[in-house]
């Protein structure tokens, strides 16, 4: 049973999106029946994940969602559910756009990680923070035994730098196979940064914080202020 295959229904992945899922809603839920309404910022997100939670849902709740990605072609045609949803080009480390506290509720889904040095994670987390009166932020954690992002080995993103640029330069061990060159090896190697649990509490220091656990060690971490 593949464990990053989050197209296959049977998947750990798969399996822990449906209960993240669960979270979501209840959140969502909840600022809708005290509110009669929620907007939502997605940061750095998509539309389809938000179709896989569920349209009707969303209607049901009066939810508005605001998808902002760094890389516009993540942008895709709203097609019959512009009344749901609209989209922007955004950094997530910096939203001056978007006023103090408002969305009912800031989400993001595994982007932290990908937004570069611990500066723009504080950053990204800051704003996450002053945009949502409530927020829902979901990583990957560093010292779970294997990385979901590229790498089809366990415990290869624990090794220096220099190691696994080698590696992936000379062995098809990334989901995209080898990577012809040293300097796109780096890159692949720069574009994710695990955290580690005490980082994430740092960082959301007013959340409450929950972790999803395979064989008793935390796979990932989900930080929810309400």
């Amino acid at each position: 049973m593949a464990l990053d295959d989050v197209q296959n229904p049977n998947s750990l992945s798969a399996k822990f999106r449906r209960k993240r899922d669960v979270k979501l809603r209840g959140l969502i839920e909840a600022i809708a029946n005290e509110r009669g309404a929620v907007t939502i910022l997605d940061i750095g997100g998509t539309v389809g994940y938000w179709r896989r939670l569920g349209c009707d849902f969303l209607r049901a709740h009066k939810a508005h969602v605001v998808v902002t990605n760094f890389v516009a072609s993540e942008l895709t045609d709203l097609g019959g559910d512009g009344d749901i949803f609209e989209q922007a080009v955004a950094n997530g480390c910096d939203l001056s756009e978007f006023g103090d506290a408002s969305f009912d509720l800031a989400h993001s889904n595994s982007v932290i990680e990908h937004v570069g040095d611990w500066r723009n994670m504080k950053a990204f987390a800051a704003e996450t923070r002053r945009v949502g009166r409530a927020y829902y932020v979901q990583t990957p954690n560093f010292w779970f035994p294997v990385d979901p992002h590229y790498y089809k080995f366990p415990i290869i993103h624990w090794l220096p730098r220099p190691v696994r640029a080698r590696l992936f330069n000379s062995l098809a061990i990334t989901h995209s196979g080898r990577i012809p060159t040293l300097d796109m090896a780096y890159q692949v190697i720069d574009d994710t940064r695990l955290l580690d649990g005490g980082q994430f509490r740092f960082l959301f220091s007013d959340a409450e914080i929950s972790s999803e656990r395979v064989a008793g060690l935390s796979k990932s971490y989900i930080a929810i202020r309400r």
